[in-house]
């Protein structure tokens, strides 16, 4: 099932207070989320750095220990990408903890393909050989990335969004073809760390826009900026609301979005 987290701004920032202090942040929720449920099968926390990915992961839960808290308290970024793992399809490891990452992409899923034994012969020849060489897990969710990366190499010119809803509906289509009862679910998130690209089916996700600092209401400090411009912008993407004191808005089922440099949400269906 799993939690997602994604964050996009014009500073550089700490998120220690989003993900580590605040109401709802991502430790609370791999204890024990809204739904009532528990995300202890790992977790990945992903930043850029020269414009290439850095991504650190364990497979203990998030709650367990000090490994999560010590690497959100180190990340200062513009870009960061977030994952807590309840593990549906694949064992518990490394090579299937999330986010995963191919030269300067990094994606996260949360969801279900629940058909993916009969379909992974056909999502392995849609990717072709070479991705397919590069699948290191046994998840759906790694096998959803390459198949995203192979579209998008074969339409370089269409905007992400566009992309990555072509992927869901082929998968939706051949999972009703396959059994019309299996469950397609398929809250992603997909970035080269200048555009974060997601979408929502089948699971809860909400965002929020923001123009200005978020003061923490935990810690009473503010969201650490190390250099304030005078036309700030950020948005954040979860699985859950973060914080209780903002405006969040849920994304609606059967969507995808983009969030480009100007640091503003793009939704349209997938359907």
């Amino acid at each position: 099932m799993c939690r997602l987290y994604g964050f996009m701004s014009n500073a550089r920032r700490k998120v220690e207070c989003e993900l580590i202090h605040s109401q709802n942040g991502l430790l609370v929720q791999s204890r024990r989320d809204e739904r009532g449920q528990t995300n202890p099968d790992g977790w990945g926390l992903g930043t850029y750095l020269n414009g290439l990915p850095v991504v650190t992961k364990e497979i203990d839960p998030a709650f367990s220990g000090d490994a999560f808290r010590w690497a959100v308290a180190n990340v200062e970024s513009r870009d960061v990408l977030a994952h807590i793992r309840q593990a549906t399809v694949g064992r518990v490891s490394l090579a299937n903890t999330h986010p995963f990452v191919h030269r300067k992409w990094m994606f996260s899923h949360n969801g279900d393909l629940a058909a993916f034994e009969r379909l992974q012969p056909r999502m392995l020849e849609f990717m072709g050989e070479e991705h397919a060489s590069l699948i290191e897990g046994t998840t759906d969710s790694e096998h959803v990335f390459h198949m995203v990366l192979a579209a998008q190499e074969r339409q370089p010119e269409e905007i992400g969004m566009n992309v990555l809803a072509g992927v869901i509906r082929t998968l939706v289509e051949w999972s009703q073809g396959v059994d019309p009862r299996a469950e397609t679910a398929l809250n992603v998130m997909w970035t080269d760390g200048k555009r974060l690209v997601g979408s929502r089916l089948g699971r809860s996700l909400w965002y929020v826009e923001r123009t200005a600092v978020h003061p923490c209401q935990v810690c009473g400090g503010d969201i650490h900026i190390s250099e304030m411009p005078d036309d700030y912008r950020a948005v954040v993407v979860a699985s859950e609301r973060i914080t209780t004191d903002e405006e969040w808005h849920e994304a609606p089922e059967g969507s995808v979005y983009e969030v480009g440099p100007e640091l503003r949400m793009s939704i349209q269906p997938i359907f």
